[in-house]
């Protein structure tokens, strides 16, 4: 394997849904991504959204996909929404490739931390973050309303 990190293109967000898709079934939600490509051009296009791009070679092996919060207790913020990587290539160091340049993007522009979710029953990614000396909260829960 010949893995390279960049930064997503607009071109590259079929690649990022698709892997998005890819990710909903893992979650064991195939039918959770409602949302469209357009969504995702519209929100590149206005700078909302962010994306690094795993490759071997030329294919699109994963990626990360993250856009500005605020916390009002430590300031801007990145949020990582999906980090995914196909399963036919991951235990390879991609995944750790993907967020070290996650980590260093988010420090290069300005943000004071990163923060995303994990499913309590996901083992791997857990230990993932921990090997990351990320904290893992499991006193607040989350809250939604979807329109």
């Amino acid at each position: 394997m010949k893995i390279h990190i960049r930064e997503g293109k607009y071109e590259d967000l079929p690649a990022a849904f698709e892997l998005v898709k890819e990710l909903a079934i893992y979650e064991k939600e195939p039918d959770a991504v409602t949302t469209n490509i357009e969504a995702y051009q519209k929100a590149y296009n206005d700078d909302r959204l962010f994306c690094l791009i795993a490759e071997d070679e030329d294919l699109v092996i994963g990626m990360a996909l993250y856009y500005w919060a605020f916390s009002t207790w430590k300031g801007p913020m990145m949020y990582l929404e999906d980090f995914v990587v196909n399963e036919s290539h991951r235990r390879h160091g991609v995944g750790q490739q993907l967020f070290d340049a996650f980590i260093k993007d988010s420090k290069a522009r300005g943000a004071a931390m990163v923060k995303w979710q994990v499913l309590d029953w996901n083992e791997m990614a857990i230990n993932f973050y921990k090997k990351n000396n990320a904290t893992i909260e499991t006193e607040w829960w989350n809250g939604k309303i979807i329109f």
